[in-house]
């Protein structure tokens, strides 16, 4: 093993980001190899999840290096196709440290009940779960888009979005999935455990209030 390769294999982040990748793949959010995460290594590059690799059995081998330096995408291999999605939000918050995207049925189900730029949450006490939300009276927005193939072009819906006002460290796309992010790994751990809940939460009111 050359000195680069051993380096990646020993990098706690990519150790860190393996395990958590296991922890949401035993909760069934991202079956058949669906799904990507990553982790910031620099201020323009991070580590993402290869394409096609199941997400309960990943390694640090499985983890490629992507920069954005100068706004140009590179990446050895073959990185998960919604790469210039990650980019995109560590370029928008310096601090956004880790992205996690997941398929849950109950999250890809309520996308596409919602036909609103955004849905506000309020009266449930697992808000406070999301930074920066410190009651159940107030409301809890999450922003939703329209799926497409083009993700260089959602990235850019995100970054004109973002400039209005700053995302609810989570966004859904409608018929695929959820996109939620931290200022570590543990914040975007609780991010995407605390919208999977409300969203589970909401989808059942929804169904009973029918």
């Amino acid at each position: 093993m050359n000195d680069s390769a051993q380096q990646h294999q020993l990098n706690p982040n990519a150790i860190a980001l393996c395990t958590l990748g296991r922890w949401i793949a035993n909760r069934h959010w991202v079956p058949a190899t669906g799904g990507n995460f990553s982790v910031r290594s620099t201020g323009h590059s991070a580590l993402i999840t290869a394409s096609g690799k199941d997400k309960g059995e990943l390694s640090p081998h499985d983890l490629l290096p992507v920069s954005w330096l100068n706004g140009q995408l590179t990446c050895p291999g073959t990185p998960s196709a919604e790469t210039a999605l990650h980019a995109q939000l560590y370029q928008l918050d310096s601090r956004i440290k880790a992205v996690l995207h997941t398929h849950s049925v109950h999250a890809t189900v309520f996308s596409r009940l919602i036909n609103h730029d955004n849905y506000d949450f309020q009266g449930y006490e697992m808000q406070k779960a999301i930074s920066g939300n410190s009651s159940h009276e107030t409301s809890c927005p999450l922003a939703l888009f329209d799926n497409t193939q083009d993700i260089p072009a959602l990235a850019q819906q995100v970054a004109k979005r973002w400039q209005q006002q700053p995302l609810n460290f989570a966004l859904l796309v409608r018929g695929h999935g959820l996109y939620v992010w931290g200022y570590s790994l543990e914040q975007a751990k609780r991010h995407l455990e605390g919208w999977e809940f409300l969203i589970n939460c909401e989808l059942e009111r929804l169904k009973l209030a029918r």
